[in-house]
C-alpha cells in the first residue's frame, strides 16, 4: 500500500494547524517524533502457565513441569506469555510534553514475525521523564518455532533473558499521539531493538 495518502492527509493536517492557529498540535507532533523508544525489559513471563523466574535453562524444568510442556506440544501449542516493557523518553530538549495515545506494534523474534497488537492506554509523557509502557504479550511458540521442547524453551528463558540462547527482540511500532487536533498517526513505523537478550 502507497504511503502517498498518509503523507497527503499529514500535509492537510499541517496546512489546517496553521490556518486555524494550531501551533500546540504541531509541537505536540514534534515532540513525538523526538521521543526515544527503547526495550527495557519482560516480567511475568510464562510457557504454558509455568513461571519461569526461578529457571536458567531446559535442565532445570522438574518432572511434573516437563510432563504439563510435554502434554501442551501433544496438543500442538506452547503458549509464551509475558509483559514486555518498552521505555519512551521525552528529552529534555524538547519544548512540550508528548501524549500518547496509540502505540500499533508487531513483535519479531531472532528475525521472525510473530504477534501483532496495539496499546491503547493514554500516556503522557512529560519532558526530560522516561514513562513505561507496558505491552501484554502472548504467542503459541509452536505457530512460529517448530515443536521440538528443548528449543521452544531455550526461546522462552531468552526472551525472559534469564538464559537459553541469544536472541534478538525486536517491535516495529506506529505511535499516534493527540493534538489539539485529535488524534494523528506517527507516518512511519520505529524500529526499537535490544540485541542478545539471554545467553
Amino acid at each position: 500500500m502507497s504511503s502517498r495518502p498518509v503523507f497527503l492527509r499529514l500535509a492537510l493536517v499541517f496546512a489546517l494547524a496553521a490556518s486555524v492557529g494550531g501551533c500546540a498540535a504541531l509541537e505536540q507532533l514534534t515532540a513525538l517524533q523526538s521521543v526515544n523508544f527503547a526495550l527495557n525489559s519482560t516480567t511475568g513471563t510464562q510457557i504454558s502457565g509455568i513461571p519461569l523466574s526461578s529457571l536458567q535453562n531446559y535442565n532445570d524444568l522438574s518432572a511434573v513441569q516437563l510432563l504439563q510442556l510435554g502434554s501442551a506440544i501433544t496438543r500442538g501449542e506452547l503458549p509464551l506469555e509475558f509483559t514486555l516493557l518498552v521505555d519512551a523518553t521525552n528529552p529534555q530538549s524538547n519544548a512540550t510534553a508528548a501524549r500518547l495515545v496509540n502505540f500499533d506494534w508487531t513483535l519479531f523474534l531472532d528475525g521472525s514475525e510473530t504477534v501483532s497488537g496495539s496499546y491503547n492506554d493514554e500516556t503522557l509523557l512529560p519532558i526530560g521523564q522516561t514513562v513505561g509502557i507496558p505491552l501484554d504479550i502472548r504467542l503459541d511458540l509452536v505457530q512460529f518455532f517448530g515443536n521440538n521442547l528443548p528449543d521452544l524453551v531455550e526461546v522462552a528463558l531468552a526472551v525472559a533473558d534469564l538464559g537459553g540462547s541469544g536472541k534478538e527482540v525486536r517491535l516495529q511500532a506506529t505511535p499516534s499521539i493527540n493534538t489539539a487536533l485529535g488524534p494523528i498517526r506517527y507516518p512511519g513505523a520505529i524500529t526499537i531493538l535490544k540485541a542478545d537478550v539471554g545467553g
